[in-house]
């Protein structure tokens, strides 16, 4: 029997997940609310007009467009829920940036020069002496793409789990570095604002939105297994939270749409809210990113090539979304959930090699 050969080429040197949060509770909802599970993707919590899994596995959705993790409910979450610019033009990102920079410098350390590294770092230990909810600490964590010669890329872990990389053409190591902390510094600094803040008037209008893109009625925001009332439910169970605390919360089931894991529960029967009430407490942990890396390898088993594909796509779209300045870690885990796939698949092969 011929075994399955990852190329070479899918073989890069792993990036560690953003932000280990250790085993968080996994709950005893029910046994089909593990993510390990062998099936086709289905579309995450589908739009209101249907229970039923669509054929063939969708387009990811944008990680700034939070209204794609419910099929399209929740339109009214915007482009800005996730990462506050994202403007087509580079030069505008690199503006844009570079004034939120020297404001922040202004007004916390005077005039000149900042340095931005400290000044992420001082911002999030200010952030946790003040009160914070940061259950791992106050601590930014950076990580480097291995590469011997330029340009570098750096990635930047907020507390919280958020990830931002370097948006630049960046000649040293040092360069990616405050690069990745530029971008992270303007969407910690512009998250504090109000507006970012999920309240009873935004959950109304973000409602009222997804009801009128959907042509949807008042019935339907107010019952949990709709499509709506599933988005509602999501809202105040989060109000008073942030928009990157929110998308901290997504990205979970953003993964578990992308594995396939929630298509698996609707068959087992498990409703819409039970779901989202499970996972909603259960943190992103290595658990379960090892139940997800082993439904690829199954998958790889069953179809050649399946993550060198998946790896391609994942490695395309988490260098568009850094270079647009966007919040990354949906992207990052799943090339990390991938890369540990490879590792399991290299180990099986080996355990079936025959002994001389």
């Amino acid at each position: 029997m011929e075994s399955n050969v990852i190329p070479d080429s899918i073989r890069p040197q792993r990036l560690q997940p953003g932000i280990g949060f250790g085993s968080g509770p996994t709950g005893t909802l029910r046994s089909s609310l593990r993510p390990g599970v062998t099936v086709p993707i289905a579309p995450l919590l589908p739009s209101p007009a249907s229970l039923a899994a669509s054929s063939g596995p969708p387009p990811p959705p944008p990680p700034l467009q939070l209204h794609s993790l419910y099929g399209g409910v929740g339109a009214g979450l915007g482009s800005g829920a996730a990462g506050h610019c994202n403007p087509g033009n580079p030069a505008v990102l690199k503006e844009a940036v570079e004034a939120v920079v020297r404001s922040f410098a202004k007004h916390t350390q005077g005039y000149g020069r900042v340095n931005v590294v400290e000044a992420l770092q001082e911002f999030w230990q200010m952030k946790l002496t003040r009160g914070a909810d940061l259950r791992n600490g106050a601590l930014v964590v950076y990580e480097m793409v291995p590469s011997n010669s330029p340009p570098y890329v750096c990635y930047v872990s907020l507390p919280g789990g958020s990830c931002f990389g370097s948006f630049q053409f960046c000649p040293t190591k040092a360069e990616a570095r405050r690069s990745a902390a530029k971008i992270a510094l303007m969407n910690s600094v512009f998250n504090e604002h109000p507006s970012r803040r999920i309240t009873d008037e935004f959950i109304e209008k973000s409602v009222s939105e997804a009801l009128a893109s959907f042509n949807g009625n008042r019935e339907e925001a107010d019952n949990p297994n709709t499509g709506i009332g599933a988005f509602r439910f999501m809202l105040e169970s989060n109000k008073g939270k942030s928009m990157l605390e929110f998308q901290e919360l997504m990205t979970v089931f953003q993964l578990l749409h992308w594995n396939g894991s929630l298509k698996a529960m609707r068959e087992r029967q498990c409703s819409r809210q039970e779901v989202l009430a499970h996972y909603s407490h259960r943190a992103l942990d290595d658990d379960m990113r090892t139940q997800m890396a082993a439904d690829w390898v199954n998958r790889e088993q069953s179809v050649a090539s399946t993550i060198a594909q998946e790896v391609a796509l994942t490695e395309r779209e988490l260098e568009d979304a850094r270079l647009a300045g966007r919040e990354l870690r949906f992207y990052k885990e799943k090339k990390d959930i991938l890369m540990l796939a490879v590792g399991q698949l290299s180990a099986a092969n080996t355990a079936t090699l025959p002994s001389h």
